[in-house]
């Protein structure tokens, strides 16, 4: 018993560090186990930012090599200092798990569809529900997360963190703290002008260096949410009135306003794609001035405001959109359908995707999913056929009002802002987005994973998708055209961004804005008019049809929507309306 009360551990007795587990494996100081991790990442994870860093170089010259190998140190450094911040002994290994595992799940999506971990395209994963989710998970997938961070976890798994205390600890992490700086700095100041003129020219290039990428994307979207959540959104339009058209409307006017998904200009059949994808649109625009038929008119050159859903929805609800864009002051502002609704108009959001991203909170609104209709809805995804959903109904009891005895003499008749999120060509698994009825083009891609498909699959699945949006806003028409007897009605179709199909060797969507090709951001815009709508407007429908092949975007969405409906703010700006200058002197204020 003697001895029992006479040990001591041998670091009180020598003042050296604590013992070591007797666990199996080997042993590592904590910062060993990061520089290790550091390079790993720098070797395994950056192969799109040596590629394209090295793009221009020929691999014969020294100079060459001398650049990749500083590139190489210089990831090394900046992920060292960066695990620095948050490893101790304790969190070491918790936090270099997370970090191998997603940022093998990023190498993988990178790789596959060339995307760029830039903040908008965190955010869009971040919000990613499960059912999108679900589609872009594949057994592909499997054997790079084997390799990239199955087995890397189990080396982890084995290693002792061998501990110190914490004095010691503390100096040694300054002094390789210190040590990664110096290096990343002094090896900066040897390839300077090169990694400078590099930078300078292709900034979005830093969102392909893994996993620093989205490390500093979530945080960045981390810290701009918690900046939001301090404070409502600022209110604007607080001018916003019914104008003279508004308040002497004798019928009810349903303005219905579609915002596509996914669908891109090139493959659009009304803009002269070389297979029809819109036959039923095309159809409709030869009975153009046929009574009872209305007016389509296509507009062939339209540009977006992001290359996804994230920047692209609220932009194009906002005032000013891409031409003057402030992230911040859009996301910190209400939109559009705020300020249709203070001047009276009665504004409903119906979602078949992932929701408004803000821009009709606390405005009436919707899913498709939640009305759980039979043959349209499966694993939590719904055909876009169940947007019209109730759309009879509502049409019918904006009717019965129109008349003297069921309205006040001094009222005018209703106006409705119907906004309609449509799935449309949301990929990669475009062949879930139509009934089998529209899978003319064959063969098709009836996978998840794109990369098993070829490139004329993919573009069959995404133009039979592109048939049915046609069929489904057709569709739409003709529904109104049924109640044009007594509600005059508009459609504004419009795509939030464009895609990409294999060109480049890019999929889907999502680069950054300056790099994003021009099918990323060309969109399709289609406009419809009912008799009854151009004649309360005075609008002059040869007009607006010479202004078809003319460049617009999504800026003039905000100002066209609020001359349809006669809300009069300080905020319209008459020439980015469509129609300003083409309705009659009469309709003009």
């Amino acid at each position: 018993m003697q001895s029992l009360f006479l040990w001591r551990p041998r670091a009180a007795v020598h003042g050296a560090d604590e013992p070591e587990s007797r666990t199996s494996g080997f042993g590592a100081s904590v910062e060993q186990l990061m520089w290790a991790a550091s390079l790993f990442w720098a070797l395994a994870a950056n192969r799109l930012f040596f590629g394209a860093a090295l793009k221009d170089r020929l691999l014969t010259e020294p100079a060459t090599w001398t650049f990749a190998l500083a590139l190489l140190v210089m990831l090394t450094a900046l992920h060292y200092l960066l695990l620095s911040l948050v490893c101790t002994r304790y969190s070491v290994k918790p936090v270099l798990a997370v970090l191998l595992v997603g940022t093998a799940l990023a190498t993988h999506f990178m790789q596959s569809y060339g995307v760029y971990l830039d903040p908008s395209m965190m955010r869009n994963v971040l919000r990613t529900d499960v059912a999108e989710a679900r589609e872009l998970f594949s057994w592909t997938l499997l054997p790079h997360l084997l390799l990239y961070a199955v087995l890397p976890l189990m080396l982890l798994w084995r290693v002792r963190v061998r501990p110190r205390r914490w004095t010691r600890a503390v100096g040694l992490r300054l002094a390789t703290m210190g040590a990664a700086l110096a290096v990343l700095v002094g090896t900066l100041m040897l390839v300077f002008q090169p990694f400078a003129s590099m930078m300078r020219n292709h900034k979005e290039m830093r969102y392909l260096a893994t996993p620093a990428n989205y490390m500093w994307s979530i945080g960045a979207v981390a810290a701009a949410q918690a900046k939001g959540a301090a404070k409502p959104r600022e209110p604007i339009g607080l001018d916003a009135a019914p104008g003279p058209d508004f308040r002497a409307r004798s019928k009810p006017l349903v303005v219905v306003l579609v915002v596509g998904e996914t669908a891109r200009a090139a493959n659009w059949g009304l803009n002269g794609y070389a297979r029809q994808t819109t036959p039923e649109l095309a159809a409709l625009s030869a009975r153009n001035g046929q009574p009872g038929a209305g007016t389509l008119l296509n507009f062939t050159d339209v540009t977006a405001c992001g290359t996804n859903t994230e920047v692209s929805l609220p932009c194009m609800f906002a005032p000013v959109g891409r031409r003057d864009y402030d992230e911040s002051s859009v996301r910190g502002r209400e939109s559009l359908l705020h300020v249709a609704a203070r001047a009276g108009v009665a504004v409903h959001w119906r979602d078949n995707q992932s929701g408004c991203k803000g821009v009709c909170e606390g405005l009436p609104q919707d899913e498709v999913s939640s009305l759980k209709l039979p043959g349209l809805c499966q694993d939590g995804r719904c055909l876009d056929e169940g947007l019209l959903a109730g759309l009879d109904e509502r049409l019918a009891a904006l009717a019965r009002p129109a008349g003297p005895a069921h309205r006040a003499p001094e009222a005018p008749a209703p106006t409705q802002l119907l906004v309609l999120h449509t799935l449309g060509n949301h990929g990669p698994s475009y062949f879930r987005r139509y009934p089998p009825a529209f899978a003319r083009f064959q063969p098709t891609c009836n996978f998840d994973d794109l990369q098993k498909c070829s490139r004329e699959e993919i573009v069959n699945a995404y133009d039979n998708a592109l048939l049915y949006t046609d069929h489904v806003l057709v569709s739409l028409v003709a529904k109104l055209q049924a109640a044009s007897a007594s509600v005059d009605s508009a459609v504004l179709y419009v795509s939030d961004h464009g895609e990409s199909l294999g060109e480049s060797n890019l999929f889907l969507h999502g680069l950054p804005y300056a790099i994003a090709p021009d099918l990323q951001k060309r969109v399709p815009m289609t406009l419809w008019f009912s008799p009854g709508t151009t004649a309360a407007l005075r609008l002059d429908t040869a007009c607006l049809g010479r202004r078809t092949a003319q460049p617009f975007a999504h800026d003039h969405l905000f100002h066209t929507l609020l001359g349809l409906l006669d809300v009069k703010t300080a905020l319209y700006e008459p020439p980015f309306d469509l129609a300003q200058g083409c309705r009659s002197s009469e309709a003009m204020h």
